[in-house]
């Protein structure tokens, strides 16, 4: 293993993604910081596992990231338990499948909330200590959503645009300052996130959940495969070495061949 003394906070890190590179962080001796909207006494489990990994500490910190209030205070309070941030993984996001003319408002607003303004908070509570140290990496999880449009899912695909728009704002802005901003943008993974996708799309195309995932879900991917969580954790692990300092600002897709069309 690689000895370090980084400190990582991951959001939505209890599944799918997130949780993929919390356990490649712990692996390389990081400091991990969970985050999830579920009590704390439903992941010690979770987190007990993730401890045993590596050499780094594991800690959970509980905030709904739909809630402003919370999604404010986390950052302080990994800060509080830790001391600092040293990379930073925006990963929490949500979905919701329907035509614009049915998308509630409070679907719209709670996707905006949980996948865009969650990671300004968190960049503008973190981006200062990273800058003073001279070291910082701030990794987005966008999504091919982020480059590319699909219908039925306006809210994710226009969050996900403005979270690639926030990455290269700041990486602008970061770029003298030892920190490295940088957007991932996955294609299909198998997540509990997609699952639920199938459903929904499922029925709002009128097909079996099984034409979904051929005909629908993989049907931009020209690979015809989903992509494995711990596919975007190698990359994300890439992102914080020092062969990565002059990967900045950049939109990095591992998407089967999604966006090369």
């Amino acid at each position: 293993m690689v000895e370090s003394k980084r400190v990582a906070l991951v959001t939505g890190s209890t599944s799918g993604i997130g949780l993929a590179i919390a356990q490649k962080y712990a692996q390389m001796n990081y400091d991990v910081a969970l985050n999830s909207f579920e009590p704390a006494e439903t992941v010690t489990g979770l987190v007990a596992d993730l401890q045993a990994i590596g050499a780094g500490r594991v800690a959970y910190f509980q905030a709904d990231l739909s809630d402003a209030a919370a999604s404010r205070d986390l950052a302080g309070q990994v800060i509080g338990h830790f001391g600092r941030v040293d990379v930073l993984v925006n990963n929490a996001g949500i979905q919701k499948v329907a035509p614009i003319e049915d998308f509630a408002e409070d679907d719209w607003h709670r996707i905006v909330a949980v996948s865009l303004d969650s990671a300004f908070h968190t960049i503008r509570a973190t981006l200062p200590g990273m800058a003073q140290r001279g070291w910082g990496r701030i990794i987005n999880i966008a999504s091919a959503h982020g480059l590319r449009a699909s219908p039925f899912k306006s809210a994710y695909v226009a969050t996900k645009h403005a979270v690639v728009g926030l990455t290269k704002t700041v990486a602008l802005e970061a770029a003298e300052k030892g920190v490295t901003v940088n957007a991932i943008c996955p294609g299909y993974v198998w997540t509990p996130l997609v699952a639920k996708q199938v459903a929904d799309q499922a029925r709002v195309h009128g097909l079996s959940e099984e034409e979904v995932v051929r005909q629908v879900i993989l049907a931009p991917q020209p690979t015809k495969q989903f992509v494995q969580p711990e596919e975007i954790a190698e990359m994300a692990a890439y992102l914080c070495s020092d062969w990565a300092r002059s990967i900045t600002g950049s939109t990095i897709s591992i998407d089967g061949g999604w966006t090369a069309k």
